[in-house]
This record gives structure tokens, sequence and C-alpha cells, in this order.
């Protein structure tokens, strides 16, 4: 069977699902368009303004909307966030004080986060040299959490409980918001001022919950992953409680301006239109996750999530089992991009990562990937991790290539 017989098959089997997700899809749309109503978003909240970004109207309408969808009390959305790991980074640093405790409950975090907490380099100024604690809880070998060493993990230091939504880099389960409820629960359980901080990155509007409605006290994440709808042009934001937020904000500007400060540079249109197309392009994500599942799967390949199971986020990962696979694959993918469609994808560092990865990236936001994109470390198990895509026949388009590129498992 060929490549584009085995892909007619799968879309065929899966267009049921794909029914589910247009229902889950207009759920949170009309979250969305409920919030632009109540906040009364018109033209007028497009202007900005340049310079320190004082009274930038559209700016301070932005966060109270996002804040209102994402079911927390406050929000700062900022184009000054250089990425995601630069909102999480400030989450923790604007919280923990020298003396505190980060707890990660669930496994080691994302490899850029590793120089942050200090598990890797010297004298950057990490939480570490700052006299920060760093513990974390291991996953079961099924690479769950591990439930009952949670129920008595939280130490009178323990200030902020690190909590993983995606599985990142990492061959486990990524987190439901049903995990994350129960999770805040333990927690609260054993102390009630514990910070419940989500990493929400390639999460939101995978349900029609945030973490932030069911307990967590500070959620973080990129705009050039789902929340920005593949149009806003950079940044990051953070959402939860208004006097957490504010402290982050401090990390972010200075004390004494916080969330008054931030130029938004005329993106507030794209910002806004972004956040209403979020949850359509969250959507196609899914569905060409489900695509790639359900092919690859077929193949031989191990594939995580498994064909059919419900998302939790906008990564799909195949163990390709070498490393020459790895790398056809992306090569396959950056091959079928709109942009930069002629380059070739070569294994190389990248700023905050221990191994050399491999990325397909052709995407008109540079690394966005609420864009269809795939990249993997170049280590064991040779994992590659596929996220977003603007439509799922796009995906189909460049998984013909890839099928062909990496072959059958044997």
């Amino acid at each position: 069977m060929s490549s584009s017989q085995q892909l007619q098959q799968a879309e065929q089997a899966l267009f049921q699902i794909f029914s589910g997700i247009d229902s889950q899809v207009k759920k949170n749309l009309a979250r969305v368009l409920s919030a632009f109503h109540h906040h009364q978003v018109g033209v007028h909240h497009f202007a900005s303004v340049t310079g320190y970004g004082h009274d930038d109207l559209g700016r301070q309408t932005l966060d109270r909307v996002f804040a209102e969808i994402m079911q927390a009390e406050a929000a700062i959305v900022r184009v000054q966030f250089v990425s995601g790991t630069h909102a999480i980074a400030c989450a923790l640093y604007g919280v923990l004080r020298p003396g505190d405790e980060m707890l990660a409950v669930a496994g080691a975090p994302y490899d850029t986060l590793e120089e942050v907490v200090g598990l890797r380099g010297q004298n950057q100024g990490s939480l570490k040299d700052f006299g920060i604690r760093y513990r974390q809880i291991e996953l079961t070998k099924a690479g769950e959490i591990d439930w009952q060493t949670l129920t008595h993990a939280i130490h009178p230091e323990t200030r902020l409980v690190h909590i993983q939504r995606s599985c990142g880099y990492s061959w486990r389960p990524s987190l439901s918001i049903v995990d994350i409820e129960k999770i805040v629960y333990i927690v609260k359980q054993q102390n009630p001022d514990a910070i419940c901080f989500v990493d929400n990155c390639y999460g939101e509007f995978v349900e029609d919950r945030e973490p932030t409605a069911v307990g967590a006290d500070l959620i973080a994440g990129s705009l050039i992953k789902n929340p920005g709808g593949t149009i806003a042009p950079a940044g990051g934001y953070v959402a939860g409680r208004a006097d957490l937020v504010e402290q982050v904000s401090y990390r972010l500007t200075a004390p004494g301006i916080g969330s008054e400060g931030g130029a938004t540079f005329d993106q507030n249109r794209l910002l806004f239109q972004g956040l209403f197309l979020a949850p359509q392009m969250v959507g196609e994500a899914m569905k060409g996750n489900h695509l790639t599942a359900y092919v690859f799967d077929a193949l031989g390949y191990p594939v995580n999530p498994m064909p059919l199971a419900p998302r939790r986020d906008v990564i799909q990962a195949i163990k390709l089992g070498s490393a020459e696979k790895v790398i056809a694959f992306c090569r396959a993918i950056q091959k079928y991009s709109p942009i930069s469609s002629y380059l070739t994808p070569v294994p190389a560092q990248m700023p905050g990562y221990e191994s050399d990865l491999v990325m397909a990236g052709g995407t008109f936001i540079d690394g966005s990937t609420s864009e269809f994109s795939a990249d993997g470390p170049l280590r064991e198990p040779y994992v590659v991790f596929c996220q977003g895509g603007t439509h799922w026949t796009h995906v189909a388009i460049a998984l013909e290539a890839a099928i062909e590129a990496v072959g059958s498992e044997e």
C-alpha cells in the first residue's frame, strides 16, 4: 500500500474523532468570544504606544481578556517575553526567595529549564545560585505521576510545586486537567500556601478548562505556541492569582514598574486576532496529531499518545529508533513546509539544550510550534516530536513524504 493510500485510509477512520474535536473548538471559541464581548474589545484597542508603554489601553485590555479566557484573576501578556522558557523563568524568579524549595512533581523539567533551575551550567544566575533548592519526584515506570509519594512530598520549605503539563522531550503521557486538579488537591491538603505552578506550554485550548480553573495558582506559556493562533509574532504570558502575577511582572520589568510597563509596538491587533484564532488552530493541530499517531502506529512504530487516545497537548511523539530516521523525518517535513522548504535540517547545538537537536521549522513565525514543525534530540531512544499545524491537510501532505523517508519499522 502506498503512503498516499495509507493516509486516505487513516483519514476515513478518523473523521468521527475530527467531529468531536470540532465540538471542543466551538466550546473554547465561545469562551474567547464571551471575554471579547465582556471587555468590549474594539478597533481602538489595536492602537499602541511606544517607549515605556504607559497607558497602553490595548495591552491593559488584552491582559484582562486573557485572564478571563484562562479562568484566572489576572494575566500579563507581553511581547517582551522572549519565549515560554523566559515566561516560566520570570514566574519562578518572581515568587521564589532564598531558602525556598521548588518541587517538580512530574519528573525532570523540560531541557531549557535545566540551566534556569541550576541542574546544568555554572555562574549563570540560576535559582540554585540564589539559594533556592530543587527536588523532583520521579515518574513511575509507566511514566505516570507517583501519587503515593506525592501525598507526603510537601516539606515546610516547599514554596512552589512545578507541574509540567506537556511531556516535553520525555516519553510519558502528558497531564490532563483532571490530573492537574488532583495534583493541586493533594498539594493543598499538605500545605494550602504552597504555590502550584503549571508550565502550560502546548496545552492551552486542548480541553475546555485551563489549570487555573482547577486550583493552579499560576500558569505560564508562549504566544508562538497555542494561544498566539499562529500569528502572534512573539511573546508569552503569565496568568493566575493577581498578587503572584504582579510579583512575576517585577521580574519581567522592575520592582515599582511591574505590569504598568512594556510597549506593544503596534502588535495589539495581532495578539488579539491570534487569541481569537487559537481554538481553531489548536483543533487543527490535534487532528494532525491523531493522523500522525494512526499512520505511524500502523507502520509499526511506538507512538505517544496512542492512536485514538484523548489529546492533552498538541505534541505527537514517534519512537523512530535511530538518529538517521529522526534526521530523515525532519528533512521530509522541512521539504513540505511553506517557508525555507529548500533548506536541509542538520543536527546542531541549540541554546538551552544538552543534546544536539535536529529541527524542521519552515514556519512564518521563527520557532513557532503552533505552526507545523518536528524536532528531536539526537539521543536514545531517538524520538521525533511533531507539534502544531495550521490545518490537518498540510500535516497529511508532509506526512506522506515522512512515511517515504523512514519506511515501516523492521
